[in-house]
């Protein structure tokens, strides 16, 4: 069963919040699926959560080597950036399956992916407000543990 939590941020502090807060109910297997346009606030998110579970001081955003790997406590977490995928057959190349089964992956523009998208990924919807962001994220009853 699917269940859906929204958050309203004000501040880039407010939405790295929420990186932590997803970062708390992750788990070895788990996809969050990160939509929004430029600037949105997708990697701030990100990196929140890597730093939040990985003793991770510089976490830059893989716009260019596409994946960025950091080795945590129970489970390594990858977090790409599709962005510049020409087709959805590329996240192979970049160890995309594996990185699903043994770790929890932080993906940006996951549209690229198409059809290969897992159909169990978080999905984390962030859109702009007149005075901030929208965060929705969609995913396992997991979610009702967070505020």
């Amino acid at each position: 069963m699917s269940e859906s939590k929204t958050w309203f941020c004000r501040t880039e502090e407010d939405t790295a919040e929420i990186g932590r807060k997803l970062a708390s109910i992750a788990r070895r297997g788990d996809c969050f699926a990160l939509y929004g346009t430029l600037g949105m606030g997708k990697s701030v998110l990100c990196r929140a959560f890597i730093r939040s579970l990985a003793d991770a001081g510089e976490v830059p955003s893989p716009t260019f080597t596409l994946v960025q790997s950091y080795p945590a406590e129970e489970f390594e977490i990858y977090h790409f950036d599709l962005y510049r995928l020409k087709s959805p057959e590329e996240i192979f190349e970049l160890g995309m399956e594996e990185a699903l089964c043994e770790g929890v992956c932080l993906i940006e523009w996951p549209e690229k992916m198409g059809a290969y998208l897992p159909r169990r990924a978080f999905r984390v919807d962030i859109s702009a407000e007149k005075d901030g962001r929208r965060i929705t994220v969609t995913g396992p009853e997991r979610l009702n543990a967070l505020e």
